[in-house]
């Protein structure tokens, strides 16, 4: 369960990431093709400062995938418990 957790945070996170460094580099908000002047509306300082939120998100979930994947190794793969007798019988 652990494992598929790990796997789950770092494909979201590989994806995020990728577009964090979209948007940082080649990137621009959507608001720039229905201005009349681009940067109008989202300044650029505004634009960055979201690409590098969305990068920080990115990484912080790489990260936390990283370290569920190292917790995981602690973890047994397979909990084996006896099974319980029910306290009372329906048909006897």
């Amino acid at each position: 369960m652990a494992r598929l957790a790990a796997a789950a945070f770092s494909v979201w996170g590989a994806i995020v990431t990728l577009k964090a460094v979209y948007d940082l580099f080649i990137g621009e908000p959507e608001a720039n093709l229905y201005a009349p002047r681009k940067w109008e509306f989202v300044s650029q300082e505004a634009w960055l400062r979201y690409g590098g939120f969305e990068l920080a998100y990115g990484l912080a979930l790489l990260a936390l995938s990283w370290f569920v994947l190292k917790y995981s190794r602690f973890l047994p793969e397979v909990v084996q418990r006896p099974r319980q007798e029910p306290e009372f019988k329906l048909f006897d």
